[in-house]
């Protein structure tokens, strides 16, 4: 199994200044270029205390330059809002001067605040992300670059610089039936969602699988799957590190949804959703979870800064 980190920026209730939130998760990041994690793969979101990292590339640039093993994910970046040739730009500079660590995640993005801010339509959004990752991939991979799509067009146009890996390893974040189906079609690499219970995940990476391609980058890279995680002393600290982390995230981003209460909603991230306990009893967990989806890479989305050190000192080491 491979691990790496989803890395998040919450500052919840502002109960510390921002810069303290930035420095702790850039502690973490020192310690998982020590520890033999994969990578870090980096959350951009806007406009919500949920993750303060609007600038997904810059944050890459900076946690690049306080490694030297790790590579350097975005987790992902929101390509709907970006102009294409701009992003490309970006992630193609980004791992330039990573030294070719880069690990690009692009995803649509579901935040309807920030699809309103941006002025990106939810309807057009789907088409939109398509054809703006399908942008960036050529713009990568020819001389210049002639275009013309349904919401862009370029005329021998040579974008630089190009990325220092060739092909630069591209995943597509998936959550919704829809979006695994185009990814599948497309023969993409997929990251999947941390909102989802463990059976949905198995279910949805199973129909992935069975309509990929023959030779594809989805048959040949791993599915980082990404997946809450508590882990403390004992089974019920764990707990307790969970329910706190599930009514942060229900309270503050997800949201109540399709009927259910708060508390509802809360009760299924502590059930299904967040891997939670002692160390042993997390080891027991994902050795069942290797075997049933099976869960090759997980993508941890660290609840506690405890929950880093044990996964690092006593988990990984078992696996």
């Amino acid at each position: 199994m491979k691990f790496g980190v989803l890395q998040f920026f919450s500052w919840p209730g502002r109960r510390v200044p921002l810069g303290t939130v930035y420095d702790r998760a850039l502690d973490r990041i020192r310690i998982m270029d020590q520890a033999g994690y994969d990578a870090v793969w980096l959350a951009e979101h806007h406009f919500s205390t949920y993750s303060v990292c609007p600038s997904v590339h810059i944050m890459a640039m900076h946690a690049a330059d306080i490694t030297r093993n790790l590579r350097i994910g975005t987790g992902v970046s929101l390509a709907a809002f970006y102009h294409p040739l701009r992003l490309a730009e970006e992630v193609a500079l980004l791992d330039n001067l990573s030294g070719g660590r880069v690990n690009w995640g692009a995803g649509r993005g579901f935040d309807a605040t920030e699809m309103r801010v941006f002025g990106v339509e939810r309807d057009e959004s789907y088409d939109r992300f398509r054809e703006n990752v399908d942008i960036v991939q050529k713009a990568w991979s020819c001389d210049r670059l002639t275009y013309e799509g349904r919401f862009n067009t370029y005329r021998d146009v040579e974008v630089l610089p190009k990325p220092l890996q060739n092909p630069m390893p591209t995943w597509i974040g998936v959550s919704s039936q829809d979006a695994i189906d185009w990814a599948a079609s497309q023969g993409h690499a997929i990251l999947m969602d941390p909102h989802s219970t463990h059976d949905e995940i198995g279910r949805k990476y199973a129909r992935y699988r069975a309509a990929l391609p023959a030779g594809c980058d989805g048959r040949t890279r791993p599915t980082p799957m990404a997946r809450l995680i508590a882990i403390a002393p004992t089974d019920a600290a764990a707990e307790a590190v969970a329910r706190a982390g599930a009514r942060w995230t229900v309270e503050s981003y997800v949201g109540v949804r399709g009927g259910a209460s708060k508390e509802e909603r809360i009760r299924r991230y502590v059930d299904e959703v967040i891997i939670h306990g002692s160390p042993a009893k997390v080891v027991d967990e994902l050795k069942r979870l290797e075997e049933e989806i099976p869960l090759g890479y997980l993508l941890a989305s660290i609840l506690s800064h405890q929950t880093l050190v044990l996964l690092t000192d006593e988990v990984i080491p078992r696996m």
